[in-house]
């Protein structure tokens, strides 16, 4: 891996031009620099997707920004234009079963690496939204490169970084696609409204039908929620016995 790993977001200050933290990567040497972000660390139901974006060295656009910030209206309009206008791009997905077994964090790295092996050429150069690097074994698992791209964190990097916020809203649209799609699976918990998120409808659907499928039983209210299912199917059992 090449030199040491460190945080960009401390380099600036506020505002950020378009493109400026990326072309400081550039004058560092890097060839090719991909933007890293997920969505759905937080969801009770469904998976966490993650998105990597490589732009045009100097490519900028006044309306890509925080997926956060933005209307599904708004990103659903920008990500063909992100998707037209990049060298490359790629989306990782991991479910729901992966989630629960390796917990939620490494879930999100991976799904990250899954975006980052979809690229074609692979970047030498990660800017990873938040603070967490990718371990170097998550890359290892098949061999894809002979030598580890640098990965380099920004804090707030949809907010900071452009490749960053392009990458956060493939990867929000992506997986609001997927739980309006899997909102037909399981109608009765209103997916295609909340995506899986906690809000009152949710929980009440939760407590209602129990938990589905999709739903993470490593997350404590579906784990409650299955606890209580528990000790309602033994009080039934010795009432009948």
């Amino acid at each position: 891996m090449r030199g040491k790993q460190f945080t960009l977001s401390e380099e600036f200050e506020r505002p950020i031009p378009q493109g400026a933290i990326e072309e400081v990567s550039y004058l560092r040497g890097f060839r090719c620099i991909a933007g890293l972000d997920e969505v759905g660390r937080g969801p009770l139901a469904g998976p966490v997707v993650a998105a990597a974006v490589v732009l045009p060295r100097g490519f900028t656009h006044v309306d890509i920004k925080d997926s956060k910030l933005l209307t599904a209206e708004q990103r659903e309009k920008l990500s063909p234009v992100i998707r037209e206008s990049a060298l490359s791009w790629g989306v990782g997905v991991v479910e729901v079963e992966e989630i629960d077994r390796i917990n939620i964090l490494q879930a999100s790295l991976l799904a990250m690496v899954k975006a980052f092996r979809a690229l074609t050429p692979l970047p030498d150069c990660l800017l990873i939204d938040g603070n967490q690097m990718i371990p170097a074994e998550f890359f290892q698992l098949t061999p894809i490169s002979k030598q580890l791209p640098q990965q380099r964190t920004v804090v707030r990097g949809d907010q900071l970084c452009l490749s960053i916020a392009a990458a956060s809203i493939l990867a929000k649209v992506s997986r609001d696609t997927l739980m309006v799609e899997l909102d037909k699976s399981y109608p009765e918990y209103g997916f295609a409204s909340h995506k899986g998120y906690s809000c009152v409808t949710h929980m009440e659907a939760l407590r209602r039908f129990g938990p589905s499928p999709i739903h993470r039983r490593s997350f404590k209210p579906v784990r409650d929620m299955c606890a209580i299912d528990t000790e309602a199917e033994l009080g039934l059992l010795f009432a009948k016995s």
